[in-house]
């Protein structure tokens, strides 16, 4: 961003980690530095127009597997689990729409966000674009299990990915297991692991 001739206004964590006020914080600062000439806040967490963007996935996953029995994916701004069960419910009005989040960051499931390392999800609060409607079921993933599915994804599949994909395809299969034979379950890989390898080898 300073590339780009930015000034970063960081926003710092003591712990490194998300906390429940961290993200809340951000969008605090955000809206303030707004008010002042020559700045906008775009504020993703309000931004209905990202619902229509994913919408795009939901499309490409209907054409390419026409009958999906249930669909599962992390929670940050919420836009893309929302977007993609917006298309699978118009379509396929039984198919199961998971939402996801940190166990160690219940929100959605307990009420009582917690401070975790998942970047991207988890983000303390209940996002505006979470829809009540449009999802069945909120389930808290364990970090360590996202983690070690990252890890494994790497060594069986060949896929370097973050760790709320890691979360997404624990989620999968644990959601596979339950529904039983023959029934299909899609979720994302929703970010590469390059940045996280620090966490993701050990």
């Amino acid at each position: 961003m300073v590339a780009f001739g930015a000034n970063l206004d960081l926003i710092h964590s003591p712990s490194g980690k998300i906390t429940p006020t961290l993200i809340p914080s951000m969008i605090r600062r955000a809206e303030e530095v707004s008010t002042s000439d020559g700045y906008y806040f775009t504020n993703q967490f309000k931004n209905r127009d990202a619902l229509v963007g994913y919408e795009t996935i939901g499309h490409e996953l209907v054409q390419q597997v026409p009958e999906i029995d249930a669909f599962c994916g992390a929670v940050g701004t919420a836009g893309m689990v929302m977007g993609v069960a917006r298309v699978l419910k118009a379509e396929r009005p039984e198919t199961l729409i998971s939402v996801l989040e940190p166990a160690s960051s219940p929100t959605i499931t307990q009420g009582r966000p917690g401070t975790h390392h998942v970047e991207g999800i988890g983000i303390g609060i209940i996002p505006p674009l979470l829809d009540r409607q449009l999802y069945d079921e909120a389930l808290a993933i364990s970090e360590d299990e996202g983690r070690s599915m990252c890890r494994r994804l790497a060594r069986e599949e060949g896929l370097l990915v973050g760790t709320s994909t890691g979360l997404n395809v624990v989620a999968a299969i644990e959601l596979a297991r339950k529904l039983g034979f023959g029934k299909t379950v899609v979720t994302v890989a929703a970010d590469t692991g390059l940045k996280y390898e620090g966490r993701l080898v050990h």
